[in-house]
């Protein structure tokens, strides 16, 4: 199960990658980083995929997969606001107004992956790839991971890219940390039901569905595969 986690998650990354290599031609020095990125990434999801490995084996590739994701994320920022520059994740707090971003999206959708597991009968708290933790929801954090950089990373980038979010919109507290200030954030929370209401055809039920029901959809095929109706978990993957 946390193997069917992580594959998704990384062929999630390097789709992203691969979405901005096309779009954008770039700086040569930032294509090759990114083109050497996407390699790396997909040789983490066949090893992930295929080879004889430990849970803490996978989470050691989960963890450099997300390095070198975030090693190459600047490169996808385009708004010329310098104070929008990203050189790293930090979280607890977030130290920049890109990770404050990313925190919040991310927040949202352990929310909804939250639901979605108690929607069809799962422990939300119960993990494979995460460790159980009092309070900590380890299993919609298990699930969420194929989403984020679709879901959440991809709309980071184009509130930022659109400028719909500038470094004005942020607060630093004396702690060091950056949060949202109250206008920016339901400008995300805006955007964030938008993007939900986005269709996609879902690659293993063959099924056209609204971004938002994805998690919900995979929740369910998780319940399947634990009641034995399916093999192996299936992730979302996004092309």
């Amino acid at each position: 199960m946390a193997r069917s986690f992580v594959v998704g998650k990384l062929s999630n990354q390097r789709a992203v990658l691969m979405r901005a290599l096309r779009e954008h031609d770039g700086d040569a020095p930032d294509r090759a980083r990114m083109e050497a990125t996407t390699t790396r990434l997909a040789h983490l999801a066949r090893r992930a995929g295929l080879g004889p490995l430990t849970l803490d084996e996978l989470r050691g590739i989960e963890g450099e997969g997300a390095q070198i994701y975030f090693s190459v994320f600047d490169a996808l920022i385009r708004s010329p606001d310098e104070g929008m520059r990203f050189s790293g994740r930090s979280r607890r707090p977030p130290l920049d107004p890109v990770n404050a971003v990313l925190s919040f999206l991310y927040a949202l959708l352990t929310h909804d992956c939250r639901s979605a597991a108690e929607g069809v009968g799962i422990d939300p708290a119960v993990g494979f790839l995460h460790r159980d933790r009092p309070g900590r929801p380890s299993l919609a954090l298990d699930l969420m991971e194929e989403f984020r950089p679709v879901l959440a990373d991809r709309l980071a980038l184009s509130l930022i890219n659109r400028r719909q979010l500038r470094s004005a919109d942020f607060d630093r507290l004396d702690s060091g940390a950056v949060i949202l200030k109250d206008d920016a954030r339901r400008t995300v929370i805006e955007a964030w039901q938008e993007r939900k209401k986005a269709e996609r055809r879902h690659p293993f039920l063959d099924e056209t569905a609204p971004l938002g029901l994805v998690p919900h959809l995979q929740a369910l095929l998780l319940a399947r595969t634990l009641r034995g109706d399916l093999d192996a978990y299936p992730p979302w993957l996004w092309s």
